[in-house]
C-alpha cells in the first residue's frame, strides 16, 4: 500500500527495504517502522513531538484519563468492521494500539506521524500495526487504500484524505468541545473564549453524525496534570509560578470531545 514519497510510485518490500521502480529506497528500522519523510519535506531538523513530550503524553494516556475517548473511537470503528484503517497523526500509538485490539485480526491497521520519536515508540509497542514517519500533507499510500481514516487532534490535507479513502469511505475526526480543559483557560486568560462547536466543513466529505463526550476527570496526583499540560498548546501560556500553583490547586478538570463522522462524497 505504500508509495514512494519522492516519485509516488508503488514501493515493494525486499530484504527489510522498501524500494520503488526509480530505485528510491527506504530501510525498515529494527522496530519495524519505515521513515517516509524525506529531508526536503521537513520543516525542521526534528519535526513533531520530541521525546520529552512523548514520555509525558504516554504517562498521561496510560493513566486511563482519556480511555473513555479511546473506547468511543473503538465502538464507532468496530461496529463498521472495516478492512483497513489509517490513524493519521498517530503519535505514540495509544489510540491505534487499543483500537487494533478491538478489531478483528483481519483488519489492516496503519499509523503515520511526523515525529520519529513517537513512531519509534509506537512501532515497538504495537508490532501488529504498520507505522511510518510521514506527512499527512503527502500521505505515502496508494489511491483508495482505506475504508476509514482516524484523525485525533491532527492536521491533514483534504485532497490527500479524499485520495486515500475508498469510495464511500469514512473519516472519524476528534476535536475539542466547548468546555475542554476550560480550567486551564481560566488560569491564564482574563476572559475565556470557548471552543467553537459548529460542525467543521470537510471538503470532499459529507457530515454523517456527531457524538459529544463530556466528563470530569479527577486529578489523581499533580504529576498527572503536569503531564497533561505538556501535551497541550496552552502550556506556553503558563510561567513557572502560575503553572506550579495551578498544578497544586487543581483537583479535577473538564474533558469535552466532539467525535464527527464524515463520508466521502460520491
Amino acid at each position: 500500500m505504500y508509495i514512494c514519497p519522492l516519485c509516488r510510485q508503488p514501493l515493494q518490500l525486499t530484504d527489510a527495504q522498501l524500494q520503488c521502480a526509480s530505485r528510491h529506497s527506504f530501510d525498515l528500522a529494527k522496530e519495524g517502522y519505515v521513515n517516509l519523510l524525506p529531508v526536503q519535506h521537513k520543516n525542521s531538523k526534528d519535526p513533531g513531538d520530541n521525546k520529552q513530550m512523548i514520555v509525558a503524553r504516554r504517562a498521561f494516556l496510560q493513566s486511563g484519563a482519556y480511555q473513555p475517548l479511546s473506547d468511543a473511537i473503538n465502538t464507532v470503528l468496530a461496529a463498521a468492521d472495516p478492512s483497513s484503517i489509517l490513524d493519521s497523526g498517530c503519535g505514540e500509538g495509544y489510540y491505534s494500539g487499543r483500537l487494533q485490539q478491538a478489531l478483528t485480526p483481519a483488519t489492516a491497521m496503519y499509523g503515520i506521524d511526523i515525529s520519529k520519536a513517537a513512531v519509534k515508540y509506537a512501532a515497538r509497542q504495537y508490532p501488529a500495526i504498520q507505522f511510518a514517519v510521514a506527512s499527512a500533507y503527502q500521505l505515502p499510500f496508494a489511491d483508495n487504500s482505506f475504508d476509514w481514516v482516524l484523525r485525533v487532534y491532527a492536521p491533514s490535507d483534504s485532497t490527500e484524505l479524499q485520495r486515500v479513502v475508498k469510495p464511500q469511505g469514512r473519516l472519524l475526526s476528534v476535536n475539542p468541545g466547548p468546555n475542554h480543559l476550560i480550567e486551564m483557560k481560566q488560569a491564564v486568560y482574563p476572559e475565556v473564549k470557548l471552543h467553537n462547536d459548529a460542525v467543521k466543513e470537510q471538503p470532499g466529505f459529507s457530515h454523517v453524525k456527531r457524538q459529544r463526550l463530556c466528563y470530569t476527570l479527577p486529578i489523581a496526583e499533580p504529576a498527572q496534570l503536569d503531564n497533561l499540560l505538556q501535551m497541550v498548546p496552552l502550556a506556553w501560556k503558563f510561567n513557572s509560578e502560575n503553572r506550579q500553583a495551578f498544578v497544586s490547586a487543581t483537583r479535577s478538570i473538564s474533558i469535552d470531545f466532539l467525535l464527527d463522522v464524515y463520508q466521502l462524497s460520491s
